[in-house]
């Protein structure tokens, strides 16, 4: 990594950071030499990776919390202010989802659903953007989106919309923040692998509990994927640390897939005989 990719000296914030995408951005930005804070619901996972982070030889801040709690999130914040005294990076990674037909979906699970993939990241942007604000060095925002943003999402309605309106305030954030020369950007991964969508929600991250797929179903997944696989939490956190460097110093607003290409296809599936399908019908290549 070069120079400007570093973060020595900085202090970063990370909603989520026990397990998934949230752990490795947050062990990905201390490899880069930052010092993390780390607001986990589940207290013994945000440990794990303070101890991790401890290894790369950074302070990690471990700070158990439920990000639908916003009160929760603020307090966290001015927790890390009151340690390190500045935040340079804060990433919206907290999140989640349960499908379901919208008809079929309770308020509940809307505000549920809202709470925790949309307004954690208004709370924790509203507490942490005035530090970086008052220390005058400038700073980054990351929110974590998902392709679900721009496209479809049947049984996913609810949590499609929280994600594209992350993408709105992303942009509108990259404006509003750019005379203090913050920076406002956002990741749309879709398939990859994490404990939460390996059923493994709860507890420590197990790996041996994780369900194997049958090789039809895992092969039926990675035709959706042009690249040919699901992709893993740490091509996510390569990703995050390079817009939170000064790599990306003139890059703000943007929405960046990381997703194998599956946005990019726009529907079209490889076959089993190597050629390009689309809605079962129409096929391309030799």
């Amino acid at each position: 990594m070069t120079d400007r990719g570093r973060l020595d000296g900085q202090v970063a914030f990370v909603t989520g950071a026990g397990g998934g995408i949230g752990r490795a951005i947050a062990l990905g930005l201390a490899a880069a030499g930052a010092d993390v804070a780390l607001f986990e619901i589940i207290p013994e996972r945000a440990r794990e990776t303070a101890a991790r982070i401890a290894e790369l030889g950074r302070q990690a801040l471990v700070l158990p919390g439920d990000a639908m709690d916003a009160e929760a999130l603020r307090s966290a914040i001015a927790a890390t202010d009151a340690r390190f005294g500045r935040l340079d990076v804060l990433v919206n990674n907290a999140g989640g989802v349960s499908g379901r037909p919208f008809l079929e979906q309770s308020e509940r699970s809307w505000r549920r659903h809202i709470d925790i993939n949309l307004v954690s990241m208004l709370a924790a942007t509203h507490a942490a953007a005035p530090i970086m604000v008052r220390e005058g060095r400038g700073g980054a925002i990351l929110n974590v989106a998902s392709i679900e943003a721009e496209r479809a999402a049947p049984n996913f309605a609810v949590y499609g919309a929280c994600k594209a309106g992350m993408v709105s305030f992303t942009k509108s954030m990259a404006v509003e923040l750019s005379g203090h020369g913050i920076r406002v950007n956002c990741i749309a991964p879709d398939h990859t692998v994490t404990p939460g969508n390996q059923g493994n929600r709860a507890g420590p991250v197990d790996p041996a509990s994780w369900r194997k797929p049958a090789p039809d179903e895992a092969d039926a997944m990675n035709r959706l994927i042009p690249l040919g696989r699901e992709g893993n939490d740490t091509e996510c956190g390569d990703v995050a640390v390079f817009l939170c460097s000064s790599l990306a110093s003139y890059v703000t607003g943007a929405v960046l897939p990381v997703d194998g290409g599956t946005s990019a296809a726009g529907g079209w599936v490889r076959g089993r005989n190597g050629k390009w399908t689309l809605n079962e019908g129409l096929t391309f290549g030799g």
